[in-house]
């Protein structure tokens, strides 16, 4: 692996604006930080700075440390619980879901990919996602909207609607996903 980026507020549950980078040694001094401050970056001179040889060169001064603390904890708690038992529930409810939303008529799934994760994104016919979504809302199922100002390039690409995305994790049941689904079709 030479560059890995990843959130912790999502799969991790960690605190929203946490996550991690990690790139490989040889690739590390290759890269430019977006910006830089006085911990990325040492001054040596009124228009010179010399960048961090190691990683800290994304790191600023001023960080969060609770959110620091908050991945760290989330990321114990995932290790505890081993990574191989959440991918494999998840990947299961997640293929349960997909399943299930091809069941219904007028229902489209669009995950590509050989491997897919615990984000199923879907459309119905004749329905816009947001209105699909505040509908499910309203039965207390919670959903967000994918949009070309989001994903644009995908969305354009594959010439997509604006797309239902139904988040699920390993503590999600079948049962939530059969009600989900019963639900959905109850809104055609």
């Amino acid at each position: 692996c030479d560059l890995l980026s990843a959130t912790g507020r999502k799969f991790l549950r960690g605190p929203r604006g946490s996550g991690f980078l990690y790139a490989r040694q040889g690739k590390l001094e290759q890269l430019v930080p977006p910006f830089i401050d006085l911990h990325s970056a040492k001054w040596i001179g009124r228009e010179v700075y010399e960048i961090r040889p190691d990683a800290r060169r994304f790191e600023n001064w001023e960080n969060n440390y609770a959110a620091k603390i908050g991945l760290g904890v989330a990321v114990d708690y995932a290790l505890a619980l081993g990574m191989e038992p959440i991918w494999e529930r998840l990947s299961s409810l997640a293929a349960h879901l997909r399943e299930s939303l091809s069941n219904i008529p007028g229902v489209t799934v669009h995950d590509l990919g050989r491997v897919k994760g615990g984000i199923v994104t879907f459309a119905v016919e004749g329905h816009a996602a947001v209105a699909i979504k505040e509908q499910l809302q309203a039965q207390q199922i919670n959903t967000s909207t994918t949009t070309v100002f989001s994903t644009r390039l995908d969305m354009e690409a594959r010439q997509l609607p604006d797309l239902v995305r139904a988040s699920l994790h390993y503590f999600n049941t079948e049962e939530e996903i059969g009600r989900f689904c019963e639900v959905l079709n109850g809104l055609m």
